[in-house]
Parts: C-alpha cells; structure tokens; sequence
C-alpha cells in the first residue's frame, strides 16, 4: 500500500506543478486592449501593467533614434506618446495617418513602451461604403442556394 501511496503523492505533485504553470504563464501573457480615454481614466492602474492601446499616428511624429522609434497616436483629439524598442522590425504599413495597435506597459513618465506594434493601412485599399467599383453588382449572399 506504501507503493501506491507515494505514486499518488508523485502524481499529484506533478498534476499540481502543471497546474500552477499554467495558471501563471495565462496571467503573464494576458493583454487587455484599451483606448487612449479608457487608459487616462485607469490613473495609477494603468502603470506596469501590459496593455494594447490602439490610435492613429499623428502626421510628423514618427521619429528614428537608433533602435528605438517614438511617434504619437491619435484617438478623439487624445494623444498618447508612444516608444517602440521592440526586436521586430515595423510593419510596412506603418506610417502618418495608419492605425497602429501598440502593445506594452505605461510608464510613470506618460510614455507607453510598446514591444510590439501592428499597423493597419488607413482604408487605402478598401471601398468607401456604399460605393463598388465600377460596373460591378452587389453580390447577393443570401439567396439561397448553396453553390456545391
């Protein structure tokens, strides 16, 4: 009975080790996304905690100092300084006028220091609403019929 006893004991220090790993590394990479108002409003919670903030970048205020890059984003007349000092470099749509999400902590200077940066390219590509490019119909998606 012995046996048994402390191969339950070894399974459940096992079980019980995954367990806790699992629960800490969810907590570490958890993120939540806020906007630039919702974060003004966190007041001191907001510091050292990771977070994504999401805006448009300001027209003339990216600028390059080695390998770190700092622009300003834009939400509802809302400015948040931003220094990016991530490993990956920028994505090609990053420029004046994209939508940028940066993830990162807030420090107590006011900057947020994002590790990673995502852009989105400012509707270049998309067609207004309503409008379709020329000579082309509207696709009906629910008539029906099934096109297998």
């Amino acid at each position: 009975m012995k046996k048994y006893g402390k191969f339950g004991a070894l399974i459940a220090v096992v079980v019980g080790t995954l367990a806790w790993l699992a629960t800490t590394g969810m907590n570490e990479t958890k993120t939540y996304y806020k906007t630039i108002s919702e974060l003004g409003q966190m007041g001191d919670q907001a510091y050292g905690k990771r977070l994504r903030v999401g805006g448009d970048v300001e027209s003339g205020s990216i600028q390059r100092t080695g390998s770190q890059v700092r622009f300003v984003l834009v939400q509802d007349k809302l400015k948040l300084k931003v220094a990016y000092t991530g490993t990956d470099p920028l994505p090609d749509t990053f420029r004046d006028g994209a939508q940028a999400l940066a993830d990162g902590k807030l420090d107590k200077d006011g900057v947020f220091r994002a590790a990673k940066i995502q852009a989105k390219c400012a509707s270049k590509y998309e067609a207004k609403p309503g409008q379709l490019p020329s000579g082309q119909a509207a696709p009906n998606i629910n008539n029906g019929k099934s096109s297998i």
